[in-house]
């Protein structure tokens, strides 16, 4: 008779031909060295940690990895307990998430990727690794914008006659237009005139449409203006802003401009020297360097990669070690319980 060898790993449903995929630069990506796969894969892992991870491991590269589309394929757990199961799969060496800005200039954005590993690796191959990555993002040219195409112009068709049209002859002429005076760049101080608002007023009067949690008012973002434009000049992007003030929120927010307000004073960045400090560098001097900044898994706040050991900032590393999963009694020791509580009971039973 032939015997059976099951799987230590659950099997995980197919990845289905319309599984999303994330935009170019996010998602899923592999990382480089890993272990054939094998039945045990994950074994030691427990139950709802060796289904995700393995379903995860079979998603193709690029593929979304938000807890919400995790959650659609995964019918067995909530949004929440993907989300468990990922900050466990970070903490067991398995993957990585990360944020790091492309482009230049203006066109500035930031691409969030999951690092992918099936072999479980420790905090000093994760940094090695991540440092590697952003080696190599720093050495790589940035294509500058491609030049908008201007469209050829067409000479209008010239009249055969000479002679101008009656109608010409009538017409009176057009008094030259007056010179119009260059429009002043001005901010937008809450009022309803016809003023542009400045980006910093733009950014904080969108926070409430990224995330509802920080709905602002417009006396709201007129008050906070100030302090969102000292970000801008020292040269951070609007999507660093958005994404600094709206990361690891808490699950309510009671007072959402004196959670601004403060994050917009702690987390100000640095001054760093502006252009025209550095216009007498020379040509061969090589840029700033742009580092992969680290996801916490947990609460989303960033940082560089040996800052955030498994994955984890300090508060959500210390909460993950204190607070963890408790393995459970053993038989022994529930059986003396219960052996106890009889014993209580027969004493209080009247004689």
């Amino acid at each position: 008779m032939a015997t059976q060898h099951h799987s230590s790993a659950l099997h995980a449903p197919a990845v289905s031909a319309a599984y999303p995929m994330a935009k170019p630069g996010y998602g899923k990506r592999s990382a480089p060295g890993q272990q054939p796969l094998t039945r045990d894969d994950f074994a030691l892992l427990p139950t709802r940690e060796r289904y995700v991870a393995g379903f995860v491991d079979h998603l193709p590269d690029g593929a979304s990895m938000s807890v919400k589309q995790l959650a659609k394929q995964l019918p067995l757990y909530g949004q929440q307990a993907i989300s468990t199961a990922l900050k466990a799969l970070s903490v067991a060496g398995h993957l990585r998430r990360v944020r790091c800005p492309v482009g230049a200039g203006d066109e500035t954005r930031w691409v969030f990727r999951t690092f992918w590993s099936r072999t479980a690796r420790d905090n000093e191959w994760w940094t090695t690794y991540l440092a590697t990555e952003n080696a190599s993002r720093t050495a790589a040219p940035v294509a500058p914008p491609a030049p908008t195409a201007v469209p050829p112009q067409r000479t209008p068709p010239q009249p055969t006659d000479t002679e101008p049209s009656p109608l010409a002859r009538e017409a009176p002429t057009a008094p030259p237009a007056p010179d119009t005076p260059p429009a002043e760049h001005t901010r937008d101080t809450g009022s309803t005139g016809d003023t542009a608002p400045s980006p910093a007023y733009l950014a904080l009067a969108r926070l409430g449409r990224d995330d509802i949690r920080l709905g602002l008012s417009a006396d709201d973002c007129t008050a906070l203006e100030p302090l969102a434009a000292q970000w801008f000049d020292r040269g951070v992007t609007t999507d660093y802003l958005t994404s600094t003030l709206t990361a690891g929120l808490p699950a309510q927010v009671d007072s959402p401009v004196g959670l601004i307000r403060r994050r917009l004073i702690d987390k100000l960045p640095p001054r760093l020297p502006d252009t025209a400090s550095t216009a007498g560098t020379p040509a061969n001097t090589p840029a700033p360097t742009r580092r992969l900044l680290v996801e916490c898994t947990d609460c989303g706040r960033p940082g560089q990669p040996e800052a955030l050991p498994d994955g984890l900032c300090r508060p959500c590393h210390q909460t993950h070690t204190t607070h963890g999963p408790t393995a459970p009694p053993e038989p022994t020791q529930i059986a003396a319980v219960k052996a106890h509580m009889a014993n209580l009971r027969d004493l209080l039973k009247p004689v």
